[in-house]
């Protein structure tokens, strides 16, 4: 049997669930969307939560860029692509996008590509370059910074 919540032990929940980890909005909702509460209730809880700063849109798109970038290796328009799918506003992505230091970001890429290198099999040189190219593209690399990467490397 399913035990039934109150409004204010779901507001708790919710709290707890975010101050564990950095979540936005539409995490939020999901979880409490499977926790199966109303429409009004989860609009009323949402606000609650970003009212006691609890959800703070800003602070988790420069945590998810902060952590896809050190953790994961992504490049920014995979970064952007996937704070876009969470609802995350074009300004708040642009910004935190911003924090990442160039010169770091082209450093990163080349290690990884110099990595990639050593795993691929090709015969031409062009051959090489198209993959590292690709590879570094489904990581989310933009297209000129690859090229100057690759040329270095």
């Amino acid at each position: 049997m399913k035990k039934e919540y109150t409004f204010d032990e779901l507001r708790s929940k919710a709290a707890s669930y975010c101050a564990i980890a950095e979540h936005c909005i539409s995490e939020v909702d999901l979880k409490l969307r499977a926790w199966q509460v109303e429409d009004t209730d989860r609009k009323k809880i949402i606000e609650k939560l970003i009212a006691d700063d609890f959800i703070n849109e800003k602070r988790y798109a420069n945590s998810f860029v902060r952590d896809k970038f050190h953790l994961n290796k992504w490049g920014k328009i995979k970064m952007a692509m996937a704070l876009r799918e969470k609802g995350i506003g074009k300004s708040l992505i642009d910004n935190a996008l911003e924090q990442i230091d160039e010169g770091e970001y082209q450093e990163m890429l080349a290690t990884l590509l110099k990595a990639k290198v050593k795993t691929i099999k090709y015969e031409f040189e062009y051959e090489k370059q198209g993959k590292l190219f690709r590879f570094a593209q489904s990581r989310g690399f933009e297209n000129e910074v690859i090229e100057r990467v690759i040329r270095y490397i």
